[in-house]
């Protein structure tokens, strides 16, 4: 099993910065995709951004150019640094990892952290 440990959120003005971080307990044998996610009240769970085993990065339109997701993979750690935040990306943000632990392709999500921006 893998525990993915969340931290950066917190209050923030718009037109602030935070960068959250998620480290996984283990190293994968293969690691297929790192993301970060977001739900807001009422509405429902939306890919904010990835980062795939090759590199490659996918972001949702909305965060384009203000959002950049990167990895540590000496840390098993993947980032989300979020600039010229906007009240409405005030969400819970939770990180989901899949790969392969030993032998058996799965998903894993954090916990969650919440991230307010104040207009």
């Amino acid at each position: 099993q893998v525990q993915l440990v969340e931290s950066g959120g917190g209050l923030v003005q718009a037109g602030g910065s935070l960068r959250l971080s998620c480290a996984a307990s283990r190293r994968f044998f293969r690691l297929n995709s790192m993301a970060w996610y977001r739900q807001a009240p009422g509405k429902q769970r939306e890919l904010v951004a990835q980062i795939i085993s090759g590199g490659s990065t996918n972001y949702a339109d909305s965060v384009k150019g203000r959002f950049t997701i990167s990895r540590d993979d000496a840390k098993n750690t993947v980032y989300l640094q979020m600039n010229d935040l906007k009240p409405e990306d005030t969400a819970a943000y939770y990180c989901n990892v899949a790969g392969i632990l030993i032998n058996t392709p799965k998903s894993y999500w954090g916990q969650g952290t919440q991230v307010t921006v104040s207009s």
